[in-house]
C-alpha cells in the first residue's frame, strides 16, 4: 500500500517553481512561438489579408512553393551515437566572409508594407546574429539606410537587370560604395510570376482603400495605424509605386535580360558576384565556367515559374559537378532548423531563409525577427546535437537519407 502523508509548504513551494509572469504583450507574444510557423499564425491574425497573403502566397497554383516544403519533409536523418557533442560550432565562412550561424537573411521586396520596421529590423536583427542581411532592389528602405541599421554586420545586394539598365548600374555602384560585400544578380524573374492571391486581393502598391480592406482593417487596428503614421513607401528604382505589384514588376523587369548583362555588372561591382535563381545543373556548369563566385539554387520561393525544379532537390547533382568550384547557397521552402541542417549535410554551403524572417517581422517587428532566428539557430543546434556531429564540416550526405 502506498504510504500517504500532508505535505509541508515548504517542501510545495521547492518542487513548484512559478513562472515570472511577462508584463509585456509583445514579448509574451513571442516568447510563446515556438516555431516559424507559430511566428507564422500570429502574423497572420496582426497583418490585413493583402499584404499578407503578398508573403505567403507564391505563383499560379503554389505547386513549387508546396513541392520546396514538402521535400524537406520528404528526408530522413541518420544520426550518430556516443559522439560526445557537448557543444556545437554553427559558424562558417560564405562569399569571403563570416557567419555565426549556416543561413542569411533572404531580399525580399515591399518590406515595410508588411511590417513598418521593414528592412531596417531585418539588418539590425542580422548584425546582432552574427548573419548577412540581404536588400531586394525593391527594397523599401536605402541601401544608404540598410548600412546605417546595421553597420557592424555584412550586407549582400539582390540586382534586378531592369529595362532601364542605368538604374541598375546605379544601384551596383551604390551598393559597392556602401560597402556590400556580395551582388545577388538575380535571373529568375524575366518578367512577374502570375501571385493569385495578390489579383484576387487587388492588391497594389500604395494600397487602395476599399470597403474589403475597411473591414478586413477593423480588428488590425495597429498594422493600419503604423501604416499611415510612419514615412511612406519608397523605392530605391521605382519612380511611380502606382499599381499591382504584377505591373510594377512587369515595367521594371527586363526578359532580354543576358550574360552580357552579367558581364557588365562583373567588371562594375568589385565584390563577391553570386547569380541567384540557377534552376538547372546546365546553367550552374555555364556560370561555374564564367567564374561566378557563387550560385543560389532557387526558384524565388515558388513565386515565379509554377512547377519550376525544386532546389533542395536539385542540390546534390550540382554539389556533386560543381561543389568543388564554387560556393553553393539554397533557398526556397526552409522553414525550421532542420531543414537548413539537411541541406548543409547534402552539401550546401549556406541557405537563405525569406518567409521565415517576414512572419518574425510581421510578427513583432524587430523583436520577432530576433525571435525568428533565435528559433532556427536553437533547431540548428538541437539537431546537430541528436545527429552527433560538433560542427557543420562534420555534416555529410549520410546523415540525410531521401524518403522519396
Amino acid at each position: 500500500m502506498v504510504q500517504r502523508q500532508v505535505p509541508k509548504s515548504s517542501e510545495i513551494f521547492e518542487l513548484l517553481k512559478f513562472k515570472q509572469p511577462t508584463v509585456h504583450r509583445k514579448r509574451r507574444r513571442l516568447q510563446d512561438a515556438q516555431t516559424i510557423e507559430d511566428l507564422r499564425r500570429i502574423a497572420k491574425r496582426r497583418t490585413p489579408k493583402a499584404a499578407f497573403d503578398y508573403t505567403d502566397g507564391a505563383a499560379e497554383a503554389e505547386v513549387s512553393m508546396h513541392r520546396a516544403r514538402q521535400a524537406f519533409e520528404d528526408i530522413e536523418f541518420r544520426p550518430g551515437i556516443l559522439r560526445g557533442t557537448d557543444q556545437v560550432d554553427t559558424s562558417c565562412q560564405i562569399f569571403g566572409g563570416p557567419s555565426a550561424l549556416p543561413f542569411g537573411i533572404a531580399p525580399t521586396g515591399f518590406t515595410r508594407l508588411m511590417q513598418t520596421e521593414g528592412e531596417v529590423a531585418g539588418a539590425a536583427a542580422a548584425a546582432a546574429a552574427g548573419i548577412p542581411f540581404s536588400l531586394s532592389t525593391l527594397g523599401t528602405t536605402s541601401i544608404e539606410d540598410v548600412q546605417l541599421a546595421g553597420p557592424t554586420g555584412r550586407h549582400w545586394f539582390q540586382l534586378y537587370v531592369m529595362r532601364d539598365r542605368e538604374i541598375s548600374y546605379d544601384l551596383t555602384r551604390r551598393a559597392a560604395a556602401a560597402g556590400f560585400d556580395t551582388l545577388l544578380f538575380t535571373v529568375d524573374a524575366p518578367v512577374a510570376g502570375a501571385r493569385l492571391r495578390d489579383k484576387r486581393n487587388g492588391f497594389s502598391i500604395p494600397p487602395q482603400i476599399s470597403a474589403r480592406t475597411v473591414l478586413n482593417a477593423i480588428p488590425r487596428p495597429w498594422w493600419w495605424w503604423d501604416f499611415l503614421t510612419t514615412p511612406p513607401l519608397e523605392f530605391g528604382s521605382l519612380k511611380s509605386t502606382g499599381g499591382t505589384v504584377g505591373e510594377l514588376l512587369d515595367a521594371a523587369m527586363d526578359p532580354t535580360i543576358s550574360f552580357e548583362d552579367l558581364k557588365v555588372v562583373r567588371e562594375m561591382f568589385p565584390g563577391k558576384l553570386v547569380v541567384k535563381g540557377v534552376q538547372t545543373l546546365s546553367d550552374a556548369k555555364t556560370l561555374v565556367d564564367l567564374g561566378v563566385d557563387g550560385l543560389v539554387l532557387s526558384n524565388h520561393g515558388g513565386r515565379q515559374l509554377d512547377r519550376a525544379p525544386v532546389p533542395f532537390r536539385l542540390l546534390p547533382e550540382v554539389v556533386r559537378e560543381v561543389g568543388a568550384d564554387t560556393e553553393i547557397v539554397v533557398d526556397t521552402g526552409i522553414s525550421s532548423g532542420a531543414d537548413i541542417v539537411a541541406a548543409i549535410a547534402l552539401g550546401a554551403n549556406f541557405t537563405l531563409v525569406g518567409r521565415a524572417y517576414l512572419y518574425g517581422l510581421m510578427a513583432g517587428g524587430r523583436e520577432g525577427v530576433d525571435r525568428a532566428i533565435e528559433i532556427l539557430a536553437e533547431q540548428i543546434v538541437r539537431t546537430m546535437k541528436l545527429l552527433g556531429v560538433a560542427s557543420l564540416d562534420e555534416l555529410t550526405p549520410d546523415h540525410v537519407i531521401p524518403l522519396s
